[in-house]
């Protein structure tokens, strides 16, 4: 049998990156039901943006902490027409082997992804940068620690703004399977969280529902927000988040059978 057969798990992932997760946990026997909870929307005035872009050789390093921001910033190079040969020069750190993936395929290799996939590690492993001329793409809402973190260790820190998360309209089918009950939720970023609880958390009860985070902070948020958090990925990548949800279940399910 499959690890996750017959289960139903509900992804709360934007839709245009769900697909993959989605295939990965049908393959699995799931019932993937798929209630996007945030849409990646362009910021309303790129000038901030487009003004780094052009300057981008005055910095030491670029710090990409999310494969949204490497996709809006490289969006904006071409609407500008920028050349990308200006990047050489530039070290480049990506918080996570997908994010570095997103650099690869734009034909950039990052100096530096740190072990553990959280924006502190970012600042603690990149080195000295007292001095150092730092641009931070980010999205509209985003944690303060990395700049924070930077900026106390020396660092000439910009931060631009490449991208918004913006709530969707809620999906009448995702809600009406999430009434039916569900038997895992899975959140990858905090605002997943916040917007879910926003689209559909007044359908649902948690009390037997399996919360699953991609990673502490997102689990924190969650918390913070009312849920009893029972998984959170040691990998924070979705894989690392499937992986989890499987385990937990294997568990489950033998420590069923040793009580009967």
């Amino acid at each position: 049998m499959l690890p996750l057969q017959g289960r139903r798990v509900l992804i709360t992932r934007a839709r245009a990156q769900a697909d993959a997760l989605l295939s990965r946990l049908t393959a699995l026997g799931a019932q993937a039901i798929a209630l996007p909870a945030i849409e990646i929307a362009p910021i309303n005035d790129p000038i901030l943006l487009d003004q780094a872009i052009a300057h981008v050789d005055v910095y030491d390093w670029i710090i990409f902490t999310s494969v949204n921001g490497v996709s809006a910033f490289w969006q904006r190079m071409e609407a500008t027409d920028a050349p990308t040969n200006r990047m050489r020069d530039v070290a480049m750190a990506a918080i996570g082997p997908a994010t570095a993936r997103a650099l690869e395929e734009r034909g950039i290799v990052p100096h530096f992804v740190p072990s553990e996939y959280i924006a502190e590690a970012i600042a603690a492993g990149i080195g000295d940068v007292d001095g150092k001329h730092v641009l931070l793409p980010r999205a509209e809402i985003a944690r303060e620690a990395l700049a924070v973190e930077l900026r106390r260790r020396g660092a000439i820190v910009d931060e631009v703004v490449t991208y918004r998360t913006v709530s969707p309209a809620p999906d009448p089918r995702a809600l009406a399977e999430l009434r039916q009950g569900v038997d895992a939720i899975l959140f990858t970023s905090s605002s997943t969280v916040r917007n879910f609880v926003y689209l559909a958390g007044h359908i649902m009860s948690t009390g037997r529902v399996v919360i699953a985070c991609i990673g502490p902070i997102t689990a924190q948020t969650a918390c913070d927000l009312g849920f009893t958090v029972n998984i959170v990925a040691s990998e924070y990548t979705t894989d690392g988040l499937v992986q989890a949800l499987v385990n937990h279940f294997q568990q489950a399910q033998q420590s069923q059978e040793y009580k009967q």
